[in-house]
């Protein structure tokens, strides 16, 4: 019997510090057997058995050296944008004797002066950090940032014991981190998840009220077999189908597909995802993108709203109403509709039968004070 992994509900949320999302490694203090950039990588955690470089052993993650001075390593990270951190992955793939025992969290807001105090980042396998860099980093005092994760222990990169989740309980919103290990080591990945705080665009000006930045959030959804629905939210091009929201196949897909009278397929189920939106608004234009889903795009979508001014839940009654109706899908390819919605503050997004799309967006107004 296969033992099911036990998710925490914080890890459905958004997430901040990946590549993808926009998240940034802006200083480490080493860099010498794998590069602080590759624990925000997308992709999962890899091992090569003999892959070897001229400074040691190749790691998918940061690894620093065997500490022989004073000190500890640490690393500051831009977040994709302000947001309230509600928990953290560290995980420890395959780094399974040269892991850092212990970590530490540590978060501010940064102004634009202190962010210019930031040295250039300049990325190389097998160096440090120079003591001008360390010197400037200095002048933020990132050792008295606030602490949202005290000292804690982390477990090898073994498969039963990698993944370390942390749920943090601060409310006040960030856009760095200082991720402490102690003294030395390495990680194979950190995950940032929570919810988007921004400032709110004026009324007047176009936005996509879908995007993860603008403060949506996935709430819900009926299938993520090959990727999780927020991802089509974030703000960047999808990377790969890995990059998108994709499901399994639908075990009720008719024996023999026939078109109806619209040109989209008559079939008997659909999948879906329910998306709170950051900001209450109204929808002009939609995109929908299938890049890198060549063979099992969806064949049809559709787009409905609902304004709610309580949660959403679903087992709740919600009322619906149709943005978009059922729209055909093609491979690899930006979709663009027009619309011209109400006042919602939720989406729920359909695709029929099955398959995968990599991003969406939803181009409008916000509209303050609904609620």
């Amino acid at each position: 019997m296969i033992e099911k992994k036990i998710v925490p509900a914080f890890a459905e949320l958004s997430e901040f510090a990946s590549l993808s999302a926009g998240g940034s490694v802006v200083f480490a203090t080493d860099d010498f057997f794998a590069p602080c950039e590759n624990m925000l990588n997308d992709s999962e955690p890899i091992f090569i058995a003999d892959k070897y470089t001229e400074f040691g052993k190749w790691m998918d993650g940061w690894e620093t050296r065997r500490k022989r001075i004073p000190g500890h390593d640490w690393c500051i990270l831009k977040l994709a944008t302000k947001c309230v951190i509600r928990g953290l992955l560290v995980d420890t793939a395959f780094f399974t004797g040269n892991y850092a025992p212990k970590y530490s969290i540590q978060a501010a807001r940064l102004t634009p002066e202190e962010e210019a105090l930031l040295p250039r980042r300049d990325t190389q396998m097998g160096s440090a950090c120079s003591e001008c860099d360390l010197e400037r980093v200095k002048q933020l005092r990132s050792d008295k940032w606030e602490e949202i994760v005290p000292i804690t222990a982390l477990r090898p990169g073994f498969e039963e014991s990698r993944m370390n989740y942390q749920k943090v309980l601060s409310d006040e919103s960030w856009t760095y981190i200082r991720l402490n290990i102690y003294p030395d080591g390495g990680i194979a990945r950190l995950r940032v998840y929570g919810e988007a705080k921004p400032e709110a665009p004026p009324h007047d000006q176009l936005v996509d009220l879908a995007s993860m930045l603008s403060g949506t959030t996935c709430l819900g959804y009926s299938n993520a077999h090959y990727g999780h629905p927020r991802n089509i939210i974030k703000p960047n091009k999808g990377e790969t189908m890995a990059d998108g929201w994709e499901t399994a196949r639908r075990l009720d897909r008719p024996e023999v597909l026939e078109a109806k009278d619209d040109g989209t397929l008559k079939v008997l189920g659909e999948e879906w995802a329910v998306f709170k939106l950051g900001f209450c608004g109204t929808i002009k234009e939609i995109c929908v993108d299938t890049a890198h889903f060549k063979g099992n795009f969806p064949d049809s979508i559709k787009l409905e709203g609902a304004l709610l001014d309580e949660d959403w839940s679903e087992e709740k009654p919600c009322h619906w109403y149709n943005i978009l109706n059922p729209s055909k899908l093609s491979a690899n390819k930006e979709h663009w509709f027009s619309c011209n919605s109400d006042v919602i503050s939720h989406i729920r997004v359909t695709i029929a039968p099955d398959g995968g799309i990599s991003r969406i967006k939803t181009f409008g107004h916000i509209e303050p004070n609904i609620f």
